[in-house]
């Protein structure tokens, strides 16, 4: 297939990867305690959270803190660990979701907390849940094209505003079962922030080179998830279906450029149980390879692949292949290997 669908990286390599946890647990069982009036005036079962999604608990940041200092901390915390002069970073990115404000970028804040050097360009890249993976690719390309040395990519999520304020709506006298099911992915939400630090390989043998992957658009679904500042309305169904299409789609797109059929680990997109099992059986993946982090952190949005990956670096050995997964509202889907 013509166009983007398949693209190679040549000299890069993640250099580090961390996660960081918001400190606020909040449980799935919280949550329904809040709308036992709503599921009892609507014939809804409380439970579904936990039962259906698989999600026991979520973080919140704490009152003060936002998803932008969680941002900046994982930032600073890959920077550290990549052993990385800061004067020599030409690239950061933000990937975050979420946003304070429309202007200006998230990642000013982001590139003057860390003392970034004024050569260092820095910009917001949002796509939906897949805008960390496509900050990794672009990030790789300015580096194979000797544009930059290094480069950071940053995601800080904070799900609390949106979950507080879809608590109280669906808690009122006026919901009803309809409210329920539009926001219920409102509700799986969870906040946390990621960073990572990408070089070239060629001077980083100790890094895992980024090998390039595979990326695929159905824009024609863009409205199945639709989020602002106040809520989050989803068909749930229809945006499983689609999904499920367009990653079958593009493994077959895929198959005659990369044999992904036995990863060491797949890590995926952190959804819900039911999310990553359809994937497992419509992909044929092996469910005891693809570490989960959404039962205990819920979905983070494009931080999620980023703290599945980073949680799981220590199980990972050199030499082991893994693919990160990501697909976004809209629908975009982009698979990327690592060598480890």
């Amino acid at each position: 297939m013509n166009g983007n669908t398949i693209f190679r990286h040549h000299d890069t390599a993640v250099l580090s990867v961390t996660a960081v946890d918001a400190p606020v647990v909040v449980t799935s069982a919280q949550f329904d305690e809040q709308l036992t009036a709503t599921y009892e005036r609507t014939n809804m079962r409380s439970g579904m959270l936990s039962r259906l999604a698989g999600i026991q608990e979520r973080r919140w940041w704490q009152e003060g803190t936002t998803f932008v200092d969680g941002a900046i901390e994982a930032g600073a915390k890959a920077i550290a660990e990549a052993g990385v002069d800061p004067a020599r970073i030409g690239l950061m990115i933000n990937t975050s979701v979420s946003r304070e404000h429309l202007e200006p970028s998230i990642a000013v804040k982001v590139h003057a907390e860390l003392g970034l050097p004024s050569s260092c360009l820095n910009f917001d890249l949002t796509n939906a849940c897949l805008g960390f993976v496509n900050g990794m690719q672009l990030a790789a390309t300015m580096i194979d094209a000797g544009q930059i040395d290094y480069a950071v990519i940053v995601d800080g999520e904070g799900s609390r505003p949106a979950q507080e304020s879809a608590l109280a709506r669906l808690s009122g006298p006026d919901a009803t079962a309809e409210d329920l099911q539009n926001e219920f992915a409102t509700l799986t939400l969870g906040s946390g922030a990621a960073a990572m630090v990408l070089g070239r390989a060629s001077e980083h043998p100790e890094g895992h080179r980024v090998i390039g992957g595979a990326s695929r658009a159905a824009t024609q679904h863009h409205e199945l998830c639709v989020g602002d500042y106040e809520r989050m309305s989803t068909d749930t169904k229809g945006l499983l279906v689609a999904g499920m299409q367009l990653a079958s789609d593009l493994w077959e797109d895929a198959r005659e450029d990369f044999d992904w059929t036995d990863m060491d680990c797949y890590v995926v997109h952190q959804v819900s149980t039911v999310h990553t099992g359809r994937t497992a059986k419509v992909l044929n993946l092996p469910s005891d390879r693809i570490p989960l982090t959404f039962p205990t952190f819920g979905n983070m949005g494009p931080a999620a692949v980023a703290v599945a990956l980073a949680k799981q670096a220590e199980q990972l050995t050199p030499g082991d292949r893994v693919l990160m997964m990501g697909i976004g509202s809209g629908l975009n889907m982009t698979c990327l290997e690592l060598a480890w």
